[in-house]
């Protein structure tokens, strides 16, 4: 498939994903999100170990195109954001790790893109807001995945002010996990992606899946699930190559995908 909305590169073990539409701030229209549906799904089946996903330009996201919000029918809106959440749940159901690399301004839904990334790096020049409050339209869809990042005091802020969130804070909130000067978020990215593609990708989308998974469950049917799953990824090639690695000494040779 040829995109025009974005681009995707291979870069050693990662792959790296560009919203590439700067002079709209890169914002989410129709056919992007399908271009990034699309891309996440070869991905997947892919050879990449991690991924990261940028914003070409001054600016990473500033939420859905405008121009297809206005003068249409209630279930014409409904596809939008049926399209756009099955975007965003594709991103927690990659096997990679999905890493934010934030600059510019990431609202309403590209805030909520950063929430549904795995792990964020932002300048320290960059915010982050939920503003549709602002005109009329409150950041439903945004809610449900920063809520579940941040927590609610902090997201019912975001969503009922509508103000701007500078980077030091959204990381106070752990919506991004660190801040970097602005010439250095991408080297800081990538140096990220490359240690964390160093682990073996079988336990690394285990160790993903397993962690969604539990992580909304009360705390005693949490622990059953770990523990089925740690008893297994025990039991993998992967694991008992790293332990043998670990006594002898040496570097483990990954085989699992």
């Amino acid at each position: 498939m040829e995109y025009e909305e974005i681009v995707l590169e291979r870069q050693g073990p990662l792959a790296r994903l560009t919203l590439n539409q700067p002079g709209k701030a890169n914002a989410l229209s129709q056919a992007m999100i399908a271009e990034l549906s699309h891309a996440m799904d070869g991905i997947a089946q892919g050879p990449a170990k991690v991924v990261v996903l940028a914003g070409a330009g001054k600016h990473f996201c500033a939420g859905h195109l405008m121009d297809e919000m206005v003068d249409r029918d209630p279930a014409a809106y409904r596809t939008i954001f049926e399209n756009c959440t099955a975007m965003m749940n594709k991103l927690r159901r990659l096997p990679q790790p999905v890493i934010a690399m934030v600059k510019g301004v990431a609202t309403a839904a590209g805030c909520q893109l950063v929430a549904a990334c795995d792990l964020a790096l932002a300048a320290n020049s960059a915010r982050f807001a939920t503003p549709g409050v602002r005109i009329g339209l409150f950041c439903n869809t945004p809610a449900v995945a920063l809520a579940r990042v941040i927590g609610r005091r902090r997201a019912l802020e975001m969503l009922l002010s509508g103000r701007l969130v500078p980077a030091a804070e959204a990381a106070e909130w752990g919506l991004v996990n660190k801040v970097t000067p602005l010439e250095d978020l991408e080297k800081e990215t990538l140096d990220l992606a490359q240690h964390l593609a160093q682990a073996s990708p079988l336990t690394l989308a285990m160790g993903k899946r397993t962690f969604y998974d539990q992580v909304e469950r009360p705390e005693p049917d949490a622990y059953n699930l770990a523990t089925s799953a740690m008893a297994l990824n025990l039991a993998m090639e992967d694991a008992q190559e790293g332990i043998k690695a670990f006594l002898a000494k040496r570097a483990p040779q990954w085989k699992g995908r």
